[in-house]
């Protein structure tokens, strides 16, 4: 009698108890003993969960793998952005030639030199927000009160979004980011995102001012490059990305500081460089785009005494990478002094690595020493295990952080 094969094990976001700081556990058995094996999807489907950060390395660089959603074996990450993909499809989920092409388009706002140009101005937005705290009084949601508004902020600015529109945004934006929306109420959030950003790129075609928006109009758009359609799929992307990665990292990343006191004070305390420094182990150990980078092959390939099959769906679990002991010494240690910190995937590798990063950075280490320096009694107003993390979303962090100070 023939046995049925049995399934691969489902691919879970579950963190241990009481270790809200650390990726799933059964990741870390993964790095160990089997770097690159089989998982089972929310849909059935399996895909290869790849563990080793040079492996994760070799593929995100690799031409036989596509970022492309559309193609068949695609392993998305829920009902909501399955149903997505087919009415958004960005530069990210491009390959090249197409790809470079697409972001090129918006390379000169997101370099060194630009985001440095805004230093002065995120300084003001995040004086502001503690003032606004410190004003109101203990006790506070960091969430609300700080960490969201500055990234939000920023790239409304950035872009010529309204900010006033900030609630209507950031609600459609959790929906899509919700790994349990279904796929009417992600089609539906979707599209209402994309029609306010698409009347907005038509309005400013005609009263351009000086943002992003305003350029791709009169760049693209009134030059029959784009339509308002892809322009508008484009903004949204920029919008999205730019403030639920890093509203979540200013977030989380003071969550964990405040259980390391010695770290905490070093941030706190310590020169640009080694806040620079913090900023990146930060970034390596807490991974908040904690479902992986995920691909597609176009080819079979030889990895780790397995083959990916041309059409099988690959996820570089970047969360675990990060804690690869092969690149980062005693690697589930938080040390903001870590040499090797910088080698950390969070904002991936190849072509496709985080448009915005150089953003990203700049306002981490401009937010946490300020947040730290004007409270530096502060401190979690509820027990950590009553704090609601996001292993729900598609960025991992909390929905609410309560602090008093």
């Amino acid at each position: 009698m023939t046995e049925t094969p049995t399934a691969p094990p489902a691919y879970s976001t579950a963190r241990a108890p009481g270790c809200p700081f650390d990726p799933p556990p059964e990741r870390a058995r993964l790095l160990k003993e089997e770097p690159v094996s089989r998982v089972t999807l929310w849909n059935g489907q399996t895909a290869w969960l790849v563990t080793r950060h040079a492996d994760q390395v070799a593929l995100l660089r690799d031409g036989r793998i596509s970022s492309d959603t559309t193609r068949s074996g695609f392993p998305t990450t829920s009902a909501g952005s399955e149903a997505q993909n087919a009415q958004s499809r960005t530069f990210i989920s491009m390959d090249d030639p197409e790809h470079s092409e697409q972001r090129r388009r918006f390379t000169a706002d997101f370099t060194v030199k630009r985001s440095e140009s805004l230093r002065p101005r995120i300084g003001e937005i995040i004086t502001d927000l503690l003032d606004a705290m410190e004003k109101a009084g203990p006790p506070a949601d960091l969430v609300t009160a700080f960490a969201l508004p500055i990234p939000s902020l920023v790239i409304c600015e950035l872009l010529g979004v309204p900010y006033e529109d900030h609630e209507f945004f950031q609600r459609t934006s959790a929906v899509l980011v919700d790994t349990r929306s279904t796929p009417q109420a992600a089609v539906a959030a979707n599209g209402e995102l994309l029609d306010y950003l698409g009347h907005l790129v038509e309005s400013k075609a005609d009263h351009p001012t000086d943002d992003l928006l305003s350029r791709m109009a009169t760049r693209y758009l009134r030059t029959g490059v784009s339509t308002v359609e892809e322009c508008a799929k484009q903004a949204r992307l920029l919008l999205v990305a730019g403030h639920e990665t890093t509203a979540n990292m200013i977030a989380l990343g003071t969550a964990m500081l405040l259980q390391h006191p010695d770290q905490l004070a070093a941030v706190r305390d310590g020169s640009a460089a080694r806040v620079a420094g913090a900023v990146e182990e930060l970034l390596r150990i807490l991974t908040v785009v904690h479902l992986g980078r995920r691909r597609v092959a176009l080819a079979d390939i030889w990895i780790d005494g397995q083959t990916i099959r041309a059409g099988d769906g690959v996820i570089c679990a970047t969360e675990i990478g990060n804690r690869d002991p092969e690149v980062f010494e005693d690697p589930d240690r938080l040390d903001v002094d870590r040499q090797q910190a910088r080698r950390h995937l969070a904002f991936g590798s190849g072509p496709h690595q985080c448009l915005g990063q150089n953003l990203a950075r700049l306002e981490l280490q401009l937010a946490y020493p300020a947040l730290l320096r004007r409270f530096p009694g502060l401190r979690i107003d509820r027990p950590l295990e009553e704090i609601p993390f996001r292993t729900d979303m598609g960025v991992y962090g909390v929905h609410e952080l309560p602090v008093a100070w």
